[in-house]
């Protein structure tokens, strides 16, 4: 008997027909499944729509749309240093998934280089274009948000405020190491919404930047408009990094609501120190909280 293959074809290509055959597979498949949720999704639009390309229309080789879908895919699948468009660059699989043309034509196509990736990250790391980026982030959450409890907007939001360091294999302008992580980096801010873990915004700082540095700008900033854009009030949950005097100061002068973890240290062990003993009696089989209030 002859085998049955089960296929799928994506929207974005009626001329490509996924067969799953164990002989047969590639193990990058699921970036045309990615690029199906990318279509649907209208985030590629949207960016090539509102981002600021000063490229000559007559030198463009390829358009902003393939080159977003290279970035975003390839690291979505592994892919994760420029350098790998090289290595991918005749790859049928990857042409067929990057590309604007439909059909066979993508076959023919050579993909963005390494140093073409590279002028994009320079593009997009333009004050314009960050502005861009980010309100498309804001627009994004506003959907689904809406979406998910069938058009009403909710009422109150919890934004979360984490340092997210990123490793660098060079001497990047604002690179710098960091002994805490033995590695050089850069140490953006990063918020996203607690309700549905989508990202909000990040702000790019150097290498060697303190935890709180800018956060008392950055996170108020922030708040106040994703407020204006869902109407909801916004509460603040930040890590024992953030809780310092100026960020603190910052978030009660505007009446912003907020959840922070304390560095440990001797006064707050001391205060609490009567309420960490186990009561008497064996342990229970489920645990147990208390809650106190302490004044320091």
């Amino acid at each position: 008997m002859g085998e049955s293959l089960s296929t799928w074809t994506p929207s974005s290509n009626g001329s490509v027909r996924v067969e799953l055959s164990g002989q047969r597979t590639t193990s990058d498949s699921g970036a045309l499944l990615l690029r199906e949720a990318l279509d649907n999704s209208g985030v590629i639009e949207a960016l090539e729509d509102n981002l600021v390309d000063r490229r000559h229309p007559l030198r463009i080789r390829h358009s902003l749309a393939s080159q977003l879908r290279t970035l975003v895919l390839q690291r979505a699948m592994g892919w994760i240093d420029l350098s790998d468009t090289d290595t991918l660059r005749r790859d049928l699989l990857w042409q067929l998934a990057c590309s604007d043309a439909r059909g066979m034509t993508p076959l023919a196509l050579d993909r963005p280089s390494q140093a073409t990736l590279s002028r994009l990250l320079t593009c997009l790391g333009r004050n314009d274009n960050i502005d861009a980026v980010h309100e498309d982030l804001l627009r994004r959450v506003v959907w689904r948000l809406t979406s998910l409890k069938n058009g009403e907007r909710p009422k109150q939001l919890t934004l979360d405020i984490d340092g997210l360091p990123i490793e660098v294999h060079g001497h990047q302008g604002g690179s710098a190491y960091h002994g805490l992580y033995g590695a050089r980096i850069y140490s953006p801010l990063i918020a996203s919404l607690a309700e549905t873990g989508d990202m909000v915004g990040g702000l790019l700082r150097e290498g060697n930047t303190g935890p709180a540095e800018n956060a008392d700008t950055w996170i108020p900033h922030l708040v106040k408009r994703l407020n204006e854009s869902t109407g909801a009030k916004v509460r603040v949950r930040i890590d024992a990094g953030f809780t310092d005097n100026d960020t603190l100061e910052a978030l009660e002068d505007r009446d912003i609501e907020y959840l922070g973890r304390l560095r440990s240290h001797k006064g707050l062990q001391k205060l609490a120190s009567p309420h960490l003993k186990r009561p008497r009696g064996r342990p229970p089989e489920q645990p147990r909280e208390w809650c106190h209030d302490l004044e320091y």
